[in-house]
């Protein structure tokens, strides 16, 4: 999305630390690192307790002050029904720290146990890892039971990491009665405490979560912060451009204790949006991006994908490709999408000029074909697409003076007025035009859009064209969760949430009937509970992002009923 980052606004009291001299980083002195994630690291001592996921084992003596250390948690990803992804991060000693290059190859094994107390492993393997990976560690294991929760750790010498949990995906045949996950998108380190995590993972009835992007962001200190002011202070304090930049900000965020837990307690299943590279990125350039000081686009680009790929549990195919399927028995099939690596170059906001041009694309041609097979081929009862930008089209009328300039920013619409926002699907008509005919022309319900990038909650029919929408009806549906931590409109303007962004959900839902439901002001996270006979989004908002103690309120539940391709409003949460 538009993001449109203020002047450098320091914690009171405190200033941002000046860049380094190696790599534009600063590297912790020995010791500071180890200090500062000592929950987390591993030591010499026995594992921790049945119950202890994320926790750390008792403190080390003395004298493995220098032995390595699982500093940054450990994490699980893209299940498959015989296997699943697991990720750590190794110190080998203190000055090795992530994107400092330093530190020698180290061996790691990792487990995988029926049990918490891992008095039965199942599975057992090793790598080698080193700085040309910045000492992170990737294991595929395969040769699981579909639909089974299993326990795994690393070791590394005599040091064990923290114990993890995850969950294989049902056999791809299974009649499975219900999938339930968690779904967030946009956090942003700066602008709070990701108290949605910490939620999420105490549920205790999640099979997955799946992320829409927007993992973590770019900007330099103060750029990007809550209501311009910062909670937390970003690592590296400058804008991330070099591999050493992004490696460094990848630990940064897990260090944060709920994103650790969340990653102990469930697989994650993430997709990339922008601001994983620079603002509105496509696969020239981006608005955050300014050759002339920072180096050209695709080094850049080359350096964000690579510090993803060794800090994130996703799998990349052989081709280098990010989109990619997963199955939970035959009820749910979900269709990740990349639309940043192959999207053309921004069309005209505020006009149509290039939004309509055949030629110019959102997902790129092998991607959409990709999709399209896929949808088509399906047996599953439900086909759910992560999608990082917003499908259903929206339009504006003319908006009051004082609305207009934060809409603007959260939507990346024109301040002088009216029109699309081009980074969302609205910018680029002819692909989403040939996605929904496709559906319409094979007859393929039960499709639903899993969005998050605008900082807002949203349910919505998806027209096949929205100025017949009440006439030739809805060909999908579409839940948009809010940000996890970044503004939207009460933060831009400064005022207290449900006062004059009301005004705005009304005049959105007045101009586009297909939009059910629109609330501009919340933070939190999204429960998807999927079954035979309907998918529902409960809505959860948090109490206060800028607090690392928050609660959580259920706001809202819409519910799609199979065969029916619009969303209504549910009455109450899943239990």
């Amino acid at each position: 999305m538009t993001d449109i980052p203020t002047a450098p606004q320091p914690p009171a009291g405190s200033e941002p630390a000046a860049p380094g001299e190696a790599g534009g980083i600063t590297v912790p002195p020995p010791g500071r690192a180890f200090a500062r994630a000592a929950a987390a690291a591993g030591t010499t001592m026995p594992p921790p307790p049945p119950g202890a996921l994320g926790g750390a084992p008792a403190p080390a003596p003395a004298t493995t002050a220098l032995a390595p250390a699982f500093l940054h948690g450990v994490a699980s990803g893209d299940p498959l029904p015989d296997g699943v992804l697991l990720w750590t991060r190794v110190t080998p000693h203190p000055g090795a720290g992530p994107g400092s290059g330093l530190g020698g190859e180290v061996e790691v094994s990792w487990e995988v146990a029926a049990a918490p107390d891992f008095s039965s492993v199942l599975v057992s393997g090793s790598t080698v890892t080193g700085p040309a990976r910045d000492h992170t560690v990737k294991a595929d294991v395969r040769g699981l039971s579909p639909a089974t929760d299993y326990w795994y750790r690393f070791r590394c010498g005599q040091v064990v990491s923290a114990a993890g949990r995850t969950r294989t995906a049902p056999a791809h045949d299974a009649e499975v009665t219900r999938m339930r996950f968690g779904v967030v998108s946009c956090a942003n380190w700066e602008a709070g405490y990701f108290s949605a995590y910490r939620h999420l993972a105490a549920r205790g009835d999640l099979d997955a979560v799946l992320h829409l992007g927007d993992y973590l962001y770019e900007y330099g200190t103060g750029e990007y912060a809550a209501r311009g002011r910062v909670v937390r202070v970003h690592e590296p304090a400058h804008e991330i451009v070099t591999l050493a930049d992004y490696r460094a900000r990848h630990a940064q965020y897990k260090t944060d204790p709920d994103l650790r837990a969340l990653h102990a307690a469930l697989p994650i299943v993430a997709i990339w949006d922008d601001h994983e590279f620079a603002d509105n990125a496509w696969a020239g350039g981006a608005v955050n991006h300014q050759p002339d000081t920072e180096g050209d686009w695709t080094d850049r680009v080359a350096a964000a994908q690579q510090a993803y790929f060794e800090w994130m549990p996703v799998r990349q195919s052989d081709a280098g490709e990010v989109y990619r399927r997963l199955r939970f028995g035959r009820l749910v099939d979900l269709s990740l999408l990349d639309l940043r690596s192959y999207r053309s170059a921004p069309g005209d906001q505020g006009g149509r000029a290039g939004v309509d041009d055949p030629h110019r694309t959102l997902t790129g041609r092998a991607q959409m074909e990709w999709l399209k097979s896929g949808l088509a081929e399906s047996d599953a009862a439900w086909h759910l697409v992560g999608n990082s930008v917003m499908i259903s089209p929206v339009a504006f009328l003319k908006l009051p003076a004082y609305l207009l300039r934060p809409l603007a920013e959260l939507l990346g619409l024109p301040k002088e007025g009216l029109a699309v926002n081009t980074d969302q699907w609205d910018g680029y008509t002819a692909d989403r035009r040939e996605l929904l005919e496709h559906l319409r022309r094979n007859r393929i319900g039960n499709t639903v859009f899993l969005t998050g990038d605008i900082h807002s909650a949203w349910a919505s029919d998806v027209p096949g064209e929205a100025a017949t929408y009440s006439t030739s009806g809805s060909l999908a549906t579409e839940f948009v969760v809010t940000s996890v931590t970044s503004d939207n409109i009460d933060d831009m303007l400064k005022v207290p949430p449900r006062t004059v962004s009301s005004l705005a959900a009304r005049i959105i839902r007045t101009a586009n009937p297909h939009v059910k439901w629109v609330d501009l002001d919340s933070h939190g996270f999204g429960v998807l509970d999927v079954r035979a006979e309907r998918a529902q989004m409960d809505y959860y908002a948090l109490d206060d992002r800028t607090r690392p103690d928050s609660g959580a309120q259920w706001l809202r539940s819409y519910a799609v009923d199979t065969g029916s391709q619009r969303v209504r409003r549910a009455d109450a949460p899943v239990r």
